[in-house]
């Protein structure tokens, strides 16, 4: 048997990093000054390390050194040069994918197979914005009173960064490409439960040439390190993924210090089956829309509403085919879902599957998972309508709770019956209605025949409870940057106008 705790140390030396997890700041690993905190292998329910939170003065430290950074990074290097630089971190990443991918699978419980592909995804991020570095321009305006009137895009200057646990490595990179890419620089910090990829990705980034302190890592709790970088003089803006709780005082701290902030929260999303579609694509599409990452993602379809005449069919379908997915250890090859990253989490899932319970919920489950460790069977609840607590509240868990509609009207209805907005999905041969469905469901990504589509090349994010703003894409460089309009007056004599100016 594998020796879990020696294993994660091996990894952490192998890539340059201590056993205890340490801040990156201004090119240099930093140990925390605060709270010790204890991080926990969800596979084993046993200790891998200890670190210390970073506390106040760390993250002034970090924010004084990005600041620095930043001017080096947009005023030294011209842009085809930061575009160059953030291809050599792709490279630089794609060199460490078997690494990364197994450290992540060990602190974060996802299996290695689903890591090797988001670290390769990471790497594509990188890939992706060096193209736009040198393709941030403004435009020419006609205005009418005969001046030459452009524009420039500029960047804010120092971004603050909060990443969630679910997938730390991969929302680092969606972070952190398009913010340098833009000309910014970045102190970010990753969930306390899972900082040491985002550590490896700073440590990347520099040995391909990116300058000290562009990218800082702060390793510790939101209140106390978060709440400090928020404050900084030197943030311009931040930039938070995770809960909608803890969404709404990130963004009520940025608003009291008059900072912008783009905010990508939760989701309660829709998949609509219509009697008309290929159920078979239907069935294992739904499975992976929820399943999938132990349904620790913000996009899972944790409501699967299904028209009445197919709705007992596909219903048993998804439930004979739970009883094949494979749950285990994280780094065995054949994993298919691991345990829920921590302990908070998995009893949160649990209480939300009691209380399914003593609603009169019908309840199917896998129940082949392992005794150790935080594993939840795949689950299938049916039974109770949308007003429901399991169909109301992210689960953020392998349960998906399954509602039968009769007409289009009604599918839409339920579907928008909900607090969030982030994603959906339609299964139809009918084009005419999958694009009806479309316009009318309420999400800021909505698949057509598939489910969980999702690239760095498209604009991602959502509306009420599932944030603001958005964080893929062309749409992320106009978050990181702003337009300054340049006044040129043409005229042989100057054109002052006198009165009031907003």
């Amino acid at each position: 048997m594998i020796d879990r705790s020696k294993l994660f140390m091996e990894l952490m030396s192998s890539i340059g990093l201590h056993p205890e997890i340490e801040n990156y700041i201004n090119g240099k690993l930093v140990p925390g000054l605060g709270q010790t905190i204890t991080l926990i292998d969800p596979y084993t329910s046993e200790e891998l390390t200890n670190y210390k939170d970073a506390t106040a003065m760390l993250a002034q430290e970090a924010c004084k050194a990005a600041s620095s950074a930043q001017g080096i990074w947009f005023n030294d290097y011209n842009a085809s040069t930061r575009g160059q630089l953030m291809q050599q971190v792709s490279f630089e990443i794609t060199k460490n994918i078997e690494k990364i991918a197994k450290l992540e699978a060990i602190i974060s419980g996802k299996p290695i197979k689903d890591c090797r592909v988001e670290i390769s995804k990471v790497a594509e991020m990188f890939t992706y914005y060096s193209g736009w570095a040198d393709k941030l321009h403004g435009e020419v305006i006609p205005v009418p009173s005969g001046h030459l009137n452009y524009t420039l895009r500029e960047p804010l200057g120092v971004i603050f960064q909060i990443t969630p646990w679910n997938a730390p490595a991969f929302t680092a990179g969606w972070q952190i490409a398009p913010a340098i890419a833009a000309g910014n620089a970045v102190v970010i910090k990753p969930s306390e439960l899972t900082p040491a990829t985002t550590v490896v990705l700073a440590i990347l980034g520099e040995k391909a040439g990116l300058p000290k302190g562009l990218v800082n890592v702060l390793c510790g709790y939101g209140d106390t390190t978060g709440q400090a970088a928020i404050t900084s003089e030197e943030v311009r803006k931040v930039i938070f993924v995770g809960s909608p709780t803890t969404g709404r005082i990130v963004a009520t701290s940025a608003a009291k210090v008059l900072k912008p902030a783009v905010l990508e929260l939760g989701g309660k999303s829709a998949n609509i089956v219509f009697g008309d579609s290929n159920l078979e694509h239907a069935c294992l599409g739904a499975q992976a829309a929820i399943f999938s990452s132990a349904g620790q993602s913000c996009v899972s379809g944790s409501r699967l509403l299904v028209q009445k005449n197919i709705f007992d069919e596909l219903t048993s379908m998804i439930s004979q085919g739970m009883t094949s997915i494979k749950l285990g250890d994280p780094l065995s090859e054949d994993t298919e879902i691991g345990p829920i990253s921590n302990f908070k989490q998995f009893t949160h899932v649990k209480n939300i599957l009691a209380i399914a319970e003593s609603e009169g919920a019908s309840i199917s489950r896998n129940k082949n998972i392992p005794q150790s460790g935080y594993f939840v069977s795949p689950t299938l609840i049916k039974g109770l309508n949308n007003s429901s607590v399991p169909a109301q509240n992210e689960i953020f868990g392998p349960v998906v709770t399954a509602i039968p509609f009769e007409t289009e009207e009604e599918a839409v209805s339920i579907a928008n019956d909900t607090k969030f907005g982030l994603a959906g999905a339609v299964w139809t041969q009918n084009i005419g209605r999958a694009h009806r469905i479309s316009s009318k469901v309420r999400a800021g990504t909505f698949w057509i025949n598939s489910y969980k589509a999702i690239h760095v090349s498209s604009p991602f994010g959502g509306s009420l409870n599932s944030g603001f703003g958005r964080s893929s894409g062309y749409d992320a460089l106009l978050e990181y940057t702003a337009p300054k309009s340049i006044w040129v007056d043409k005229n042989e004599t100057p054109q002052i106008a006198f009165g009031y100016t907003p």
